[in-house]
C-alpha cells in the first residue's frame, strides 16, 4: 500500500470515530435529577399518567392551610353533580359564617348568597367565611362537611390525609400530604372541568370588594390554570399549581416555603422542569376498536377490543421513537362475553422496558349464536383441539 494511503485511510477512521463518537453525544437523552426546592415537601406529576417527575417528603403529614378548601370545592362539585345542589340555590349566611376569621369573603350576616358566588369566593378569595357557609349548607354542620371530605379522602386513595374544617385553619389532627393533593387535584380536573375553570379567574368581585387570586403564577406563566394557594404560620406558604402547555398537563405541589414569592417560584422551577425534560403521548383512545378478534359459539363471529381509557405514556424528551407497543389476544374467545370483559393486553415498552400495561376489553357484549353456530363452532373446535395434540 503506498504511504500516503495507509496514512489516509488511519486519518479518515479516525476522523470517522470522532464524528461518531461525537454524534453519539450529541443525541445520547439523559435527564438531569429534579432541581432541589426550598420547601417542607414538595410533589410533581404527569396528570395523564400520575408518573411522579420528582418528589421529597411527597407522604409526610403536614398542615395544608387553604389547600384544604380543594377538598371544599370538591365536595360541593360532587354535590352539584349528582343533582343534591344547584349553582343558584342560596345560602342563609350564620353566624358562625360571618364571624370566621382569617381570609374573607366579606358575606354580611343573614344574607342570601347563591352557591355559584361562594364558590368562587373560597376560590378566588379564599374566603373561610364562605368556605363554612358552603359547608354548613351542604351537611348541617362543619363536623359533618369534614366527615364527608374525609369519605371523599378515603375513597380517593388519600392515605395521609384528615381533615377537621372546611377552610383550613390551625387545628389539632387537621393534615394532609403533597401526595394526596396531588391525587385530589387530579380527581378534581378530570371530574369536574366545567367548574375547574373558576381556578384560572385571577379576580372576583363581591359586595363591591374586588379581590385579586393570590396565585401569582397564573399572572406569570399563562400555562397555568390553577390551583390553590395556602399560609398560615404553622403550615406556611403553599402553592398547588397546574398547568397546561400543548397535550402535557403537570401538577406540582410545594408546602412550607418562606414566602409568597417562594412558593410561586419553587412551583415555577417544578413545572419548568418537568415540562424541559419529559413529554406526554396519547398512545391510544379509550372505547376505540385497536383490533378485532373471533368469537367462537357467538352471534358475532367476531368481537372488537380496545381500552377502557386513553392511553397515556410519560417518557424523556426526543425518545418518542423508541417506544414499541404489543397488543396480546387471549386465545380461543367463546360467547357469551360481557361488555368490558378482559381479553387481552396492551404492552408499551422504551428500550425494552415495560413502561405501563393496560387491559384489553371487550367493546361490546356478544350474546350466545343459535344452536346451529354453536354446534358448528363445537365441532371446529374438537377437531383443532385434535390437531394441536398430534
Amino acid at each position: 500500500m503506498h504511504p500516503f494511503n495507509k496514512y489516509f485511510s488511519i486519518w479518515f477512521f479516525s476522523l470517522f470515530i470522532t464524528f461518531s463518537q461525537a454524534y453519539a453525544q450529541e443525541t445520547e437523552v439523559t435527564t438531569p435529577p429534579a432541581p432541589t426546592i426550598a420547601a417542607s415537601a414538595y410533589f410533581l406529576e404527569d396528570f395523564h399518567t400520575g408518573k411522579v417527575l420528582a418528589e421529597s417528603n411527597a407522604d409526610t403529614r403536614l398542615a395544608p392551610a387553604s389547600l384544604t378548601k380543594i377538598m371544599t370545592t370538591y365536595v360541593v362539585f360532587r354535590e352539584l353533580s349528582n343533582g343534591h345542589l344547584h349553582l343558584n340555590d342560596t345560602v342563609t349566611i350564620s353566624e358562625k359564617a360571618w364571624k370566621t376569621s382569617g381570609s374573607r369573603m366579606f358575606l354580611e350576616l343573614g344574607n342570601q348568597v347563591t352557591i355559584q358566588d361562594l364558590l368562587q369566593g373560597v376560590i378566588i378569595q379564599s374566603g373561610n367565611d364562605a368556605s363554612v357557609a358552603l359547608a354548613e349548607h351542604v351537611a348541617g354542620d362543619e363536623a359533618t362537611f369534614a366527615d364527608m371530605m374525609n369519605q371523599h379522602a378515603l375513597r380517593l386513595g388519600m392515605n395521609n390525609s384528615n381533615f377537621k374544617n372546611s377552610d383550613g385553619l390551625p387545628t389539632p389532627d387537621h393534615y394532609t400530604s403533597a401526595r394526596d393533593l396531588a391525587i385530589l387535584t387530579t380527581a378534581l380536573i378530570k371530574e369536574f372541568p366545567e367548574y375547574y375553570r373558576w381556578f384560572s379567574q385571577k379576580e372576583f368581585t363581591y359586595n363591591k370588594i374586588t379581590q385579586q387570586n393570590r396565585n401569582k403564577l397564573l399572572s406569570r406563566d399563562e400555562s397555568v390554570d390553577g390551583v390553590k394557594t395556602g399560609f398560615t404560620d404553622d403550615a406556611g406558604y403553599c402553592l398547588v399549581a397546574s398547568a397546561l402547555r400543548e397535550d402535557m398537563r403537570l401538577i406540582s405541589v410545594v408546602m412550607g416555603t418562606k414566602s409568597a414569592i417562594a412558593r410561586a417560584n419553587e412551583n415555577q422551577t417544578l413545572l419548568n422542569y418537568g415540562f424541559r425534560f419529559y413529554e406526554s403521548h396519547r398512545l391510544y383512545e379509550g372505547n376505540k376498536p385497536l383490533n378485532e378478534a373471533k368469537i367462537w359459539k357467538g352471534a358475532s363471529k367476531s368481537i372488537p377490543l380496545g381500552l377502557n381509557e386513553d392511553l397515556y405514556v410519560t417518557i424523556p424528551r426526543r425518545l418518542y421513537s423508541d417506544l414499541k407497543a404489543v397488543i396480546n389476544i387471549d386465545s380461543k374467545i367463546i360467547a357469551p362475553i360481557a361488555e368490558h370483559t378482559k381479553l387481552g393486553s396492551v404492552k408499551v415498552t422504551l428500550k425494552e422496558d415495560l413502561i405501563i400495561e393496560k387491559d384489553l376489553v371487550a367493546l361490546q357484549a356478544i350474546e350466545k349464536g343459535n344452536i346451529f353456530r354453536r354446534l358448528i363452532d363445537s365441532v371446529l373446535l374438537m377437531l383443532e383441539k385434535s390437531d394441536n395434540g398430534k
